[in-house]
């Protein structure tokens, strides 16, 4: 996957959030703007290829305010629309620099 696919599906309006993607910012207090900023200066940092029924990956970003953000995303290579699966602040002690996963 891509993160220019998913950045320009978000930029160009081609982009959608499941229930509880919407449920999970809102506990978290996300904004739809914070979300976008995290992952248009973001980066993947995992890849689930054979999730279904598309694949999708983690993207780890940075909202305005610096504080780290993890979220789910899932492309639609026919649609090229971008789904926002969930997101959420990570937890320092289950992530190394926000990036890899701690045992």
């Amino acid at each position: 996957m891509d993160l220019y696919d998913i950045i320009e599906a978000i930029a160009a309006g081609r982009s959608r959030t499941t229930q509880h993607g919407a449920f999970e910012a809102a506990a978290d207090g996300l904004s739809e703007a914070e979300i976008n900023y995290s992952v248009f200066h973001g980066e993947i940092i995992e890849d689930y290829p054979d999730d279904y029924p598309l694949p999708s990956c983690l993207i780890f970003g940075r909202a305005p305010d610096s504080r780290p953000v993890h979220s789910v995303w899932a492309y639609n290579r026919d649609s090229r629309q971008a789904i926002m699966v969930t997101v959420y602040r990570p937890h320092p002690s289950r992530w190394i620099n926000w990036r890899e996963r701690s045992q």
